[in-house]
């Protein structure tokens, strides 16, 4: 498998770049910041310098070129205002799909989150719920084998393996490692019968490799 992916320096992006890499997989990862060129190739990812808030499609699409498959783990990040909210969580995402559909490359998973809908007082997370859904939506709309998954609040604490996985509208609070998020996250590339599904994920007692 040859998976691309937005967001490519990410947390979760470089632990499903070492996941991929450990089982003779290749990842290309599409990173804004050349200094973390290095932090990819130690992963095991391949590292392509892309702006997805500069790029057009057409320039995003030759990334894309032969790939199996897409992946969106992409985001704004702690700190952004909120109009980066929405260039990056909604607009790099339909950009990247976009690409995606130009290219031909039909399997496609976003990583969105659990919360879409709600409205917490807080406007930068907000923000960030209503961008994360207004990308889903934009998602649903496409002619693509799609699958959303959204994780609960995430924590850089030991993988455990072990997962609760409801598919929405069913809903999940909770935390999860981005370890175990990114196992999920290969599972689902490995799944065809999750397309055109939306999964909520946070810690529980399942093994991933049994969540699907």
């Amino acid at each position: 498998m040859r998976l691309v992916i937005a967001g490519g320096h990410g947390k979760i992006a470089l632990l499903v770049e070492r996941l991929l890499a450990a089982r003779g997989d290749s990842a290309t990862a599409l990173v804004r910041n050349p200094d973390h060129f290095a932090d990819v190739a130690d992963a095991g990812g391949v590292p392509v310098h892309c702006d997805l808030e500069a790029a057009d499609a057409a320039s995003v699409a030759e990334y894309l070129a032969g790939a199996d498959a897409a992946l969106f783990a992409a985001g704004a990040g702690a700190g952004s205002g909120t109009a980066r909210k929405d260039t990056v969580d909604r607009g790099a995402s339909a950009l990247f799909a976009q690409a995606a559909e130009l290219a031909g490359v039909r399997r496609f998973v976003q990583v969105s989150s659990t919360g879409i809908g709600r409205t917490t007082g807080d406007d930068a997370f907000d923000a960030y719920l209503r961008a994360k859904g207004a990308a889903e939506e934009d998602l649903r709309e496409r002619d693509l084998d799609w699958t959303v998954l959204r994780p609960g609040r995430l924590t850089d604490d030991e993988p455990t393996g072990r997962v609760e996985v409801v598919e929405a509208p069913a809903t999940v609070r909770g935390s999860v490692p981005r370890a175990d998020v990114a196992a999920v996250l290969v599972a689902l590339l490995d799944r065809p019968g999750t397309v055109r599904r939306t999964y909520e994920v946070v810690s529980g007692d399942t093994p991933v490799d049994e969540a699907f």
